[in-house]
């Protein structure tokens, strides 16, 4: 699997003050030993949250491993272009030239760090060790937290993958509550988020993390992420359907929305469809175009291939509840076993405008209460999916809790006085899991004596090899719904 990135110099993919903190650290340090983790939440009685974030679901260090630290990364060119920009950015000679001659040397340019860590998609409890950094040779202490920078930023895919679970854990327990059933879930949210995140990059990552949760993307970049640095059993993990955007009906002009529309779902007459139709007057599209002219047109699709009503606009509940209100009038649904309403398998609605998992909440407990069943609607979510998102949602940290100097092993924390949230763990770290199931972070090396079972962190990467990996299958099974996911 060779997927790394040439151009990319390790050297220089770094925090600025890093590049000075070899000369910081106590005379004879030999080994610097670091930790990440998703802290726990702040107990701020001010913060009554409807979304709590408990866990975290771990993803994405794989494909930073991959692209960036497996291999020879280090090199006679590398060395001198960071030398080169340090000697500028700083003013002065700070760089630690004599050490990356070391590396390049003594290991061929491979880097000389154990990580170890969860496997990928693990759900655990925030507040416990996610993975742990080391160095492997005496002389390269400082590496282990020079590359904290650039394993720190795994962050964004475990938050968007744990939003997205959250998400579809509010969608499975209104499934459940209004339709009896789980059918259809990994289709409910679909990722609207390729234009509205910063990078091509960015793209890729964000919509491999939604797809551990769900099977519906437009983000076509988050397919080459999943297939070249994880695998699947399937052709492709994701997948969409034709679908009209405003273009595609406002071509036709405003007196021809109808003949679009008609187009459209002619078009496509053996899977869904989704047709935008706010245009111009989305209740009116509902009412009289879908609902009177094109009905009988509607009304002969099959199950597996409905008309996918999409509205764009307005207060996001509003509109669902009115063109659900609209749809029903036209197209008599039925009212299922648990007593909710349902249209006619031929329509449904997506909700694509404005979805965070806020106004998604706030939509499925609308509907709910309107006696509409959750099987008559999927959603889209973009910008707030992949991109609204910053390493503080899940209070993520990379810290110190270990080092060796002048050959005595000190078991080192932080433990501010203003704020007792950021207080870190000492020593060596291991994860396990208790009798009861519940996870707990062991410190100081107690993991050691073996009275907790397994540790759950296994070595992942070691001196520029990567020596585990996972495939989405695995990933995806190990994020997956459990029971007590979906009570109350």
């Amino acid at each position: 699997m060779e997927h790394r990135d040439v151009d990319f110099n390790i050297l220089l993919a770094t925090d600025s003050y890093k590049v000075t903190h070899y000369k910081q650290y106590p005379p004879h340090t030999s080994k610097v030993y670091s930790y990440f983790e998703c802290r726990e939440q702040r107990t701020d009685p001010a913060e009554n949250r409807k979304i709590k974030y408990n866990e975290a679901v771990f993803y994405g260090l794989q494909y930073i491993l991959h692209k960036y630290l497996k291999g020879k990364v280090v090199t006679p060119e590398k060395i001198q272009e960071a030398k080169e920009v340090y000697r500028e950015h700083f003013q002065e000679d700070v760089f630690n030239e004599i050490g990356w001659k070391y590396i390049l040397e003594k290991y061929s340019g491979h880097l000389p760090i154990e990580i170890k860590a969860v496997p990928e998609g693990s759900v655990i409890t925030r507040g416990n060790v996610l993975f742990t950094v080391e160095s492997t040779d005496p002389e390269c202490y400082w590496l282990t937290n020079w590359v904290e920078t650039i394993l720190v930023q795994v962050w964004y895919p475990i938050t968007v993958a744990t939003n997205s679970r959250e998400q579809k854990r509010i969608l499975a327990k209104y499934l459940l509550e209004t339709s009896g059933s789980l059918e259809g879930l990994e289709y409910k949210l679909h990722d609207f988020g390729y234009r509205g995140v910063s990078s091509q990059e960015t793209a890729g990552i964000g919509a491999s993390a939604h797809l551990i949760n769900f099977k519906g993307t437009d983000t076509v970049a988050g397919i080459g992420i999943i297939k070249k640095y994880y695998g699947t059993k399937d052709p492709v993990p994701g997948y969409s359907i034709p679908a009209a955007e405003h273009s595609t009906i406002t071509a036709w002009g405003k007196d021809h929305e109808k003949d679009a529309f008609e187009h459209i779902v002619r078009q496509f007459p053996n899977v869904p469809v989704s047709v935008v139709s706010d245009s111009y007057d989305i209740y009116n599209a509902c009412e009289k175009f879908w609902g009177e002219d094109l009905r009988s047109l509607i009304e002969t699709r099959g199950a597996d291939a409905p008309l996918v009503v999409r509205p764009d606009s307005g207060k996001p509940l509003d509109t669902v509840l009115k063109v659900l209100e609209i749809l029903g009038k036209k197209f008599t649904p039925s009212e299922n076993s648990l007593g909710y309403k349902v249209l006619p398998p031929y329509i449904r609605v997506i909700q694509g405008d404005g979805i965070d998992i806020y106004s998604l909440l706030e939509i499925v407990e609308g509907m709910k209460q309107h006696r509409w069943a959750i099987e008559n609607i999927a959603f889209g979510s973009g910008g707030s999916l992949l991109q609204k998102l910053s390493r503080d949602l899940l209070s993520c940290a990379f810290k110190c809790s270990y080092v060796v100097t002048n050959g005595l092993g000190v078991n080192v924390y932080k433990d501010p006085v203003a704020d007792p949230n950021k207080r870190s763990k000492k020593g060596y770290l291991s994860l396990h899991r208790t009798h009861s199931g519940e996870f707990v972070t062991l410190e100081e090396g107690r993991g050691k004596l073996g009275e907790h079972g397994a540790d759950l962190l296994c070595t992942v990467f070691q001196n520029g090899k990567i020596v585990t990996t996972y495939t989405f299958d695995e990933v995806r099974d190990n994020a997956k719904l459990k029971d007590e996911d979906l009570l109350p």
